[in-house]
């Protein structure tokens, strides 16, 4: 009897936190995280400012679409470091004390869903970036008479609106996201995953953002190697093709950034989906493998800042 009555009940609250607990060397502090917050706000509202003004500079058909899609890629950065960032902010505040704060999983739901469609939607636009200069530079013509602004606003709606959808997918399916072994974030449950259900959302996010950066090096590839033939095979049009090169070159930053940034993470979950490495002893690896993956949208609009061919030219100046 005295056995019996020893046994503490489970509430239904701390069955949402991981069993694991992640043991690291030292926490970040507050303070860190609303600098991080704060520099990532500055860098992207810098390069929508910029971005918007080229837009209404440049007329040409040839790279309002890139500009287009290059200001949702940034916009979105901005406002996934923002909502991210302050719920990260709120969370060390409160000392990660979710069973206290979040007892409905609601904040933890909320914060599951930006995180994933924050990761996967530049990543699709980012592909969706390089399809559209792959296109313009190879099939021109095509390029001018069939792909309008609004093919392009309407192809941008259905990439954020898939990223959503599969952002929406655990909720859709009656799970909850999890509160992850750090205390610090949420994400799909990553830990003693058992059924099939749980694997699938881990692996459909590494898919996902992996096949978004193979289909961008794969555009961006056949860009450049189309832009270099033309430039060795006339001088005509030398104009439009120093835009082209721009935007290229552009490109191949985001697709850098995006690779260097988020390759470990996406690899690191198909990993834990697959079964190949258990999650308890990954778990630093894994918060540090997410901590690269948000540098992605500090990183991204100084892509554009810095890689634009007023600034390229100067350099070149100052270097020659």
């Amino acid at each position: 009897m005295s056995t019996n009555s020893s046994i503490q009940p489970v509430s239904p609250e701390s069955e949402l936190l991981s069993n694991t607990t992640c043991q690291l060397e030292e926490d970040l502090s507050i303070s860190f995280s609303i600098i991080f917050m704060t520099v990532g706000i500055l860098s992207n509202s810098l390069a929508i400012a910029i971005l918007m003004k080229a837009y209404q500079r440049f007329r040409q058909k040839y790279k309002s679409s890139f500009l287009l899609l290059a200001s949702a890629l940034v916009i979105t950065d901005f406002f996934g470091h923002l909502i991210n960032g302050t719920i990260a902010v709120f969370v060390y505040a409160s000392d990660k004390d979710w069973i206290y704060f979040d007892k409905s999983n609601i904040l933890c739901s909320i914060f599951g869903i930006c995180m994933v469609f924050s990761g996967l939607c530049p990543l699709f636009l980012g592909s969706l970036m390089a399809i559209e200069r792959c296109i313009g530079v190879t099939k021109p013509i095509f390029h001018s008479t069939k792909i309008t602004t609004k093919h392009v606003k309407m192809m941008l709606s259905g990439v954020c609106f898939f990223a959503v959808f599969v952002a929406l997918l655990p909720i859709l399916g009656h799970r909850d996201y999890k509160i992850q072994a750090s205390r610090t974030w949420c994400f799909y449950k990553t830990d003693e995953i058992k059924d099939w259900e749980d694997r699938f959302y881990l692996l459909l996010f590494a898919f996902l953002g992996l096949l978004a950066l193979g289909i961008s090096f794969v555009c961006n590839a056949i860009t450049g190697i189309s832009l270099l033939k033309v430039k060795f095979r006339s001088q005509q049009h030398r104009q439009g093709r120093s835009h082209h090169f721009e935007m290229v070159i552009q490109l191949l930053g985001i697709m850098c950034v995006s690779c260097i940034c988020w390759s470990p993470f996406l690899v690191t979950m198909a990993s834990i989906g697959m079964n190949i490495q258990d999650f308890k002893d990954s778990c630093e690896r894994t918060l540090f493998t997410l901590r690269m993956a948000t540098w992605n949208q500090i990183l991204d609009p100084w892509v554009y800042i810095l890689l634009r061919k007023a600034v390229l030219r100067n350099l070149y100046t100052i270097c020659s």
